[in-house]
């Protein structure tokens, strides 16, 4: 008896009304899942990673829909499709998943090829990373910073070849020069092929019998060169600077890669950072509280004066329009400090403070007898020490 095939929404989990964008992203999902490459030797796997991608070979064809949703599963028998005698190798897949569409049509006999290495074309040449550790102003502010960095260059023995000087590099008899190799295998859906670097050359297409002394056969020699960073004012702890094609240098005529230098910024005592804005916290005194007047800040730029208004309450947060971390987009457009105004309570006071004191409170509401006139004169505790509630 047949086996009984599912209905292809079904096996993408879509419904009848789906579109092509749904349909893409539901085989995308099942491709990924059931790929036999991520599943070795599971033979359940690869059916289901063959079934979906049956379902939206035709799903995914206007024609072929139209077919099926009037006829079924029937519309692809005797030859014109389905498990027997469906054709994938029309099938484009590179749109779904970009540079694996030519291995998903190796699977169903299609013989187009999937690269999984590099040619010997030309290619960049490493980047080189590293860090430099800033103060808060210099960050703020940009600074200059000079480091120091082992660098590749070209062999001057053998003009980077690699080769012993008096020889010359051989082309690689494995891959004929272009670095890369062919491999086939058969698999479950057809012979599939892929493009390896060649094991020889390593994607050189060149094989050095005699290695130069001075580099051994790597074509570069390492120095220690000096470099100048600007660090723009503005930048923030973990950007990094690039200096464009500083770094090693490539192959087969490629361009020099970067250096990256992050920047490590320190703790500022008293300043905090949030993006281009700037937080701290501004102590007053009780007296400056209740009755207002000057306070010095402290910002990035230097003290400034900033008048306290009458009866600020502890805790009051206060903008300095423009005080804040230059852009690093634009030097001229500053973010704003943020003080928070908290107001002081003095630990010790003279017997005559303490009597003004007592006299003022008297005069703005008696507080400190306000708690024993509410209790209707219940004991006193120590200080510092609470009732229990329960």
């Amino acid at each position: 008896m047949a086996e009984t095939k599912r209905d292809y929404y079904e096996v993408l989990g879509v419904d009848k009304s789906a579109d092509e964008a749904t349909l893409k992203k539901a085989y995308r999902v099942l491709a990924k899942k059931y790929h036999p490459d991520a599943n070795p030797g599971d033979k359940e796997a690869e059916a289901k990673f063959k079934e979906a991608s049956e379902a939206y070979a035709v799903l995914s064809d206007p024609d072929k829909r139209a077919k099926y949703d009037q006829f079924g599963h029937a519309a692809f028998e005797n030859g014109g499709g389905g498990a027997g005698g469906f054709d994938f190798t029309n099938m484009d897949f590179s749109d779904i998943f970009g540079d694996f569409g030519d291995i998903f049509g190796s699977f169903f006999g299609g013989g187009r090829r999937y690269s999984s290495g590099p040619s010997n074309g030309p290619m960049k040449g490493a980047n080189i990373r590293t860090s430099v550790r800033l103060t808060f102003m210099e960050a703020v502010f940009g600074c200059k910073k000079e480091i120091e960095l082992n660098v590749k260059e070209e062999c001057k023995s053998c003009k980077g070849s690699g080769a012993k000087p008096g020889t010359s590099p051989e082309t690689c008899s494995t891959c004929g020069g272009k670095g890369q190799v062919v491999r086939s295998r058969n698999s479950a859906f057809g012979l599939m092929r892929s493009v390896e670097v060649c094991p020889d050359c390593r994607g050189t297409g060149k094989i050095i019998r005699e290695k130069c002394p001075d580099c051994r056969g790597t074509g570069y020699i390492s120095i220690k060169k000096r470099y100048s960073v600007d660090f723009p004012a503005g930048i923030d702890n973990g950007q990094a600077v690039s200096l464009a094609e500083l770094g090693d240098p490539g192959t087969n005529g490629g361009p020099r890669g970067d250096v990256r230098v992050e920047a490590i910024v320190d703790r500022h005592p008293i300043f905090q950072r949030d993006g281009f804005d700037i937080y701290s916290l501004v102590p007053i005194s009780y007296a400056v509280a209740a009755l207002g007047g000057p306070v010095l800040v402290d910002t990035v730029d230097g003290k400034v004066i900033y008048d306290v208004k009458a009866g600020t309450q502890t805790d009051m947060r206060v903008r300095l329009k423009g005080k804040g971390v230059p852009s690093w987009r634009n030097k001229n457009q500053r973010g704003d400090h943020y003080i928070t105004l908290v107001v002081e309570t003095p630990e010790k006071l003279s017997n005559e403070a303490k009597e003004l004191l007592r006299k003022f409170d008297q005069l703005t509401g008696d507080s400190l007898h306000a708690a024993e006139k509410a209790s209707g004169g219940e004991t006193k505790e120590k200080p510092g020490k609470k009732k229990k509630l329960f």
